[in-house]
């Protein structure tokens, strides 16, 4: 036997469990296995969407110790980009052709993710830099951001509501036995899905993810070994900023409106889930998110007044039982 073998890793198995026990317990509560079906498909869809918001805060706020509340434009600036491909293109969007709506859809995703990731190098140069390290100053200067970036939408696609409807093909539902799944639900949670693979193996299986956590934890000592870290966590900000993009889009179908405000109303949201998960935990975020939106959805159905609340009172659970979050003990 070898006496110098490091010890196995134990795995953290508790949190990861919470959303399959929630489904089960639901559905003696719920009572009709259609209706459970139905509940659990569109809570997992929406949590897909707020996780995908959330995962570009929560690289930002977890691993750069920066409080972005900006982060909420980059949300809205990238569903509006995304109108300026998907408005010129509503014949594709129209189109009785799955092939002519993703590609409409993929190229506006495209778009989206382009000008927030620009959007947000700029912002991390101009405004976030001068003030790393200084929590207050931040909130300050990036809640001004947010509300600068609020009213340049007005100005530039004006201030009503823009109609956003889903493509032809991903309308309606499909019919499983007596449950109704809506197809966009289910394209949601494919592409909340990819987001999260693609995170967790670049940070926890390539050697950019390595740099990543160990800047977080010592940057002087990765400098010194003649990596620039500060390139590294600019480039951090980008992709946080065009996953809210992303999300952005995805929320904006759901909705099938766009407002200037729409960042600003999901912001309360992508931080309980950023909380609730703990900070800089991908992964964490991933069952928060997934947690609140079935819950809320759970609630709705079963105490309708409750559903109001059901955020604040998952995220005074958890942190009761863990007060830095999920994936933190």
């Amino acid at each position: 036997m070898n006496d110098t073998a490091l010890p196995a890793v134990q795995r953290d198995l508790a949190p990861h469990l919470l959303v399959p026990a929630l489904v089960l317990a639901m559905l003696p509560l719920v009572g009709s296995f259609p209706t459970w079906v139905t509940l659990t498909v569109a809570g997992l869809a929406m949590g897909m969407m707020i996780f995908i918001m959330a995962s570009g805060l929560t690289l930002v706020f977890g691993l750069m110790n920066v409080l972005n509340f900006g982060h909420g434009a980059f949300v809205s600036v990238g569903a509006f980009a995304a109108t300026l491909v998907l408005l010129p293109m509503h014949g594709w969007m129209e189109a009785d052709s799955l092939l002519l709506n993703l590609g409409a859809l993929g190229l506006a995703i495209v778009v989206a993710m382009a000008v927030t990731a620009l959007l947000g190098w700029a912002f991390e140069r101009v405004i976030i830099m001068p003030v790393y390290g200084q929590h207050l100053k931040q909130i300050l200067i990036t809640m001004g951001g947010m509300i600068v970036a609020e009213q340049l939408i007005g100005v530039i696609w004006g201030p009503e509501q823009i109609a956003l409807p889903l493509p032809t093909t991903l309308r309606g539902a499909i019919i499983v036995g007596d449950a109704a799944i809506e197809k966009y639900r289910l394209v949601a949670v494919v592409v909340g899905l990819l987001v999260y693979l693609g995170m967790f193996l670049t940070l926890n299986r390539t050697k950019v993810g390595l740099l990543i956590r160990a800047g977080v934890e010592n940057g002087e000592m990765v400098e010194a070994l003649g990596y620039r870290i500060r390139r590294l966590f600019v480039a951090v900000f980008a992709v946080g900023s065009a996953l809210a993009g992303l999300g952005g889009v995805m929320w904006g179908l759901y909705k099938e409106t766009l407002s200037a405000a729409m960042g600003s109303e999901v912001m309360v949201m992508v931080f309980v889930t950023v909380i609730i998960g703990g900070l800089g935990s991908v992964s964490g975020c991933f069952t928060g998110a997934l947690l609140m939106a079935l819950v809320a959805n759970y609630a709705g159905f079963l105490a309708p007044k409750l559903a109001l609340v059901s955020n604040i009172v998952l995220m005074m659970a958890v942190l009761l039982w863990r007060p830095a979050g999920l994936a933190r003990k």
